[in-house]
């Protein structure tokens, strides 16, 4: 064998075989989001105090936490606090609802106290609000929606539902493309039997978001479980290897100016309630605010409190049979 490189991390072919010095201990926490109670809503990894770890590291506790997003929180020179996102292959620039479970998580240890917060993310510098009884607001960004000519068919055959749930509404909801920092493909679909009964091509799925420059699609019915909700909605993001995501804020927040922007009421309403998650058996919802600025709002509940211990890689070598 021929050595190309020395040093103390070794690549034979392609393989890469760590060998690392006395691991680091940091504390991991899982938090559900958009709920009160363990086990339900959208788990996320938190991480209260990442300023030390590489991006290299952020990826790795990502992979082991394997919730769909983990909130790395660090120092910031421009805000309170910065907090990066991490699914188990990939860094996110937002996430609504690892945002509300870090906040949340930071105010029951006492490190943070109620009132106004700024946060920096990828997408720039956010508002959080920490009421007094518990609940997050997040203010997201400036709402943008594109209402878009798909097929409606195309979509339906995505989603594994009859193309007329859709057909029927588009007159007063049409598709579209809408953000406050991460883009989603809104689908309205007439009944909640219909919605919950939705089986995804996730493939079909992608090609369809990536076809209007979408990270995912989330579709939703105003007919619900629960009189005092606004709508129900499932979200599918197959791209950042996401089936199906239980309780989503950042595609909240985009839906909720969508409603704004496609006048789905004669007078929006002051809060907005949206119910997710249930056919996942992780059952959340997400308070919803339009008032000119985008707010999601929202409880959430630790799970899991322990130390991860994170190896350090001291170098690397190359090794080429």
């Amino acid at each position: 064998m021929e050595v190309l490189r020395e040093a103390h991390n070794t690549y034979v072919g392609e393989r890469f075989i760590p060998s690392m010095t006395t691991p680091t201990e940091i504390r991991a926490c899982l938090v559900d989001a958009f709920t009160d109670e363990p086990l339900s809503g959208n788990v996320a990894g938190v991480v209260p105090d990442a300023t030390e770890l590489s991006d290299e590291e952020c990826r790795a506790v990502a992979r082991e936490l394997n919730a769909s997003e983990t909130a790395f929180v660090t120092e910031s020179d421009g805000a309170d606090r910065r907090i990066r996102y991490f699914t188990p292959t990939t860094e996110v620039d937002l996430c609504g609802h690892a945002t509300i479970a870090a906040h949340a998580l930071l105010a029951a240890d006492g490190t943070i106290d109620p009132g106004d917060h700024t946060l920096e993310t990828n997408v720039g510098v956010l508002d959080v609000v920490v009421e007094e009884d518990g609940v997050v607001w997040m203010t997201q960004g400036e709402p943008t929606v594109e209402e878009v000519d798909l097929d409606p068919e195309t979509v339906a055959s995505a989603l594994g539902i009859d193309p007329g749930s859709i057909e029927t509404l588009l007159s007063d909801l049409p598709l579209a493309r809408a953000s406050t920092g991460l883009p989603f493909l809104v689908v309205p679909v007439d009944f909640l039997e219909e919605l919950g009964a939705a089986d995804p091509e996730l493939d079909e799925v992608e090609r369809l978001c990536d076809s209007v420059d979408a990270v995912g699609l989330y579709a939703f019915t105003l007919d619900t479980l629960e009189a005092e909700s606004t709508l129900h909605g499932r979200a599918f993001v197959p791209s950042l290897g996401i089936p199906e995501d239980p309780v989503t804020g950042t595609a909240s927040g985009a839906v909720g100016g969508y409603l704004a922007h496609v006048g789905a009421f004669s007078e929006m309403p002051e809060e907005l309630r949206f119910e997710q998650g249930h056919f996942v058996d992780r059952p959340g919802n997400v308070r919803v605010r339009v008032d000119g600025k985008v707010r999601v709002g929202g409880r959430a509940v630790l799970a899991l409190d322990g130390t991860l211990s994170v190896p350090e890689p001291e170098g690397d070598s190359i090794i080429e049979a």
